[in-house]
């Protein structure tokens, strides 16, 4: 029993929410660990590669799906051809897994938010501790999920770009000031050169170069929220008349911006107070706060800070509910209300697991990796990449480069510059880079 579609208010109203889907916790809790841990610069410049290569097309043709069918991310896919459906299915997937996971970390933030107004009680171990604990943890993950719950349960237009509007330009406002005072520390350049300037010395093997390719790709497809059936969800609720090609452009440099204003922020602040670049990913969990206790005002600052991660957070996170709950409303003839609160309640008990294999379930180990560590590679580096492929596949060969071409152009009537690229990495480009890395990621 297919509902009547809801449609975004305004062009800037979609391109809020879309870039707030893509600008969540991969750009402020993920790319800064992810740079550190792979050779800073080397890192930064496959990336963007990737970026061009990977993220654009497929963002592109997965939007382009969507408004197409203009319906959930299965039957979109079932409308190009109906044995495809299963396409839109492991996005979804793929969008369960990843907010799953999102939800703890959503939940660590929020208790950082009120712990930093007490911050001269931050210490080394506190970090571990508190993840380790049974309760409290699960309790904030629960604060999370239900907030990420009443957004979408407002709608489209009325919930998720009306929250995506505002949370967006507040996000990047307050952060590029934050990346102002990080820049101009003692001992600052020195991040700053290791975040731009590429030191190649630390590659000694295929291994190593394959190592850092993988974690690019599985960041790319990440950070913009691809092969989760995301974009497909928010383009089947673009009108005929939106620039496709524009609004995909407008996306990934938003999203871009605010990695790299994350990157100037925290690997800065990092190198001038001695820390270690490589913390991982609890460097906005461990290392930050011990920056923020080292400065006057740290309380202050390390509260915005963390508030601003919580705005990220649940920009992207609301993307991920969104994506299951459009299928699952659509499939049942259930409201938007009580999909939208079974939807956020399996993704929330799912999350009690993960959130609890840091202490109570920490013996469980799913090839070799705790639950929630399992979750993100899961997803990141297998849903999501399958999905891309996947996509590619529909797209290059099933529905066919004119047929996408002509949906992006509107029929003609826009003129598709990026056309021979758009073919070249649908057909060929994407769909080899990722078959390398993944078999190359299993090994």
């Amino acid at each position: 029993m297919q509902q009547k579609r809801e449609q975004w208010s305004s062009k800037i109203g979609f391109i809020m929410a879309a870039a707030g889907s893509a600008i969540g916790l991969g750009n402020l809790w993920k790319f800064p660990y992810i740079v550190g841990t792979n050779g800073g610069a080397v890192f930064l410049i496959i990336y963007i590669i990737f970026l061009i290569l990977l993220g654009i097309p497929i963002l592109l043709a997965e939007m382009a799906i969507g408004r197409s069918a203009g319906k959930n991310a299965v039957d979109s896919c079932k409308t190009i051809n109906p044995k495809f459906g299963f396409v839109g299915g492991i996005g979804i997937l793929g969008a369960f897994l990843v907010l799953s996971g999102y939800g703890v970390v959503g939940g660590w933030v929020i208790k950082y938010i009120f712990k930093s107004f007490s911050y001269d009680n931050f210490t080394s171990d506190f970090f571990n501790e508190y993840i380790s604990k049974p309760f409290e943890p699960v309790i904030w993950t629960f604060i999370f999920m239900a907030l990420n719950v009443l957004i979408v349960t407002g709608g489209v237009s009325k919930g998720i770009e009306r929250v995506s509007t505002v949370l967006l330009p507040l996000l990047l406002i307050f952060l590029f000031g934050l990346m102002i005072y990080s820049v101009t520390l003692p001992g600052a350049v020195d991040g700053i050169k290791y975040f731009l300037v590429p030191d190649f010395s630390g590659i000694n093997s295929f291994s190593d170069i394959s190592k850092i390719a993988i974690n690019a790709m599985g960041q790319v497809f990440f950070s913009l929220s691809l092969g989760m059936g995301t974009l497909i969800t928010y383009g089947s609720y673009l009108p005929k008349k939106s620039d496709l090609v524009s609004n995909t452009i407008m996306v990934v440099t938003l999203d871009t911006a605010i990695a790299i204003i994350s990157g100037f922020t925290i690997i800065p602040a990092v190198f001038s107070f001695g820390l270690e670049v490589t913390g991982g990913p609890g460097l906005i969990f461990q290392t930050l706060p011990a920056v923020f206790m080292n400065i006057k005002g740290g309380s202050f600052i390390s509260a915005i800070f963390f508030t601003l991660v919580l705005f990220a957070a649940i920009t992207s996170a609301i993307s991920l509910l969104e994506v299951i709950v459009s299928w699952f409303s659509d499939k049942t003839g259930l409201s938007r209300t009580i999909s939208s609160v079974i939807a956020g309640g399996a993704a929330f008990l799912i999350g009690i697991a993960a959130s609890l294999s840091f202490g109570t379930l920490s013996g469980i180990k799913i090839l070799g990796m705790n639950i929630f560590d399992f979750l993100n590679h899961a997803a990141d580096k297998v849903v999501m990449p399958i999905g891309g492929f996947l996509m590619c596949i529909l797209v290059g060969y099933i529905w066919g480069i004119k047929p996408a071409s002509d949906e992006i152009s509107n029929g003609g009537s826009l003129r598709f510059r990026l056309k021979p690229l758009f073919a070249a990495a649908m057909k060929f480009i994407a769909p080899v880079l990722i078959i390398i890395i993944f078999i190359s990621s299993l090994f």
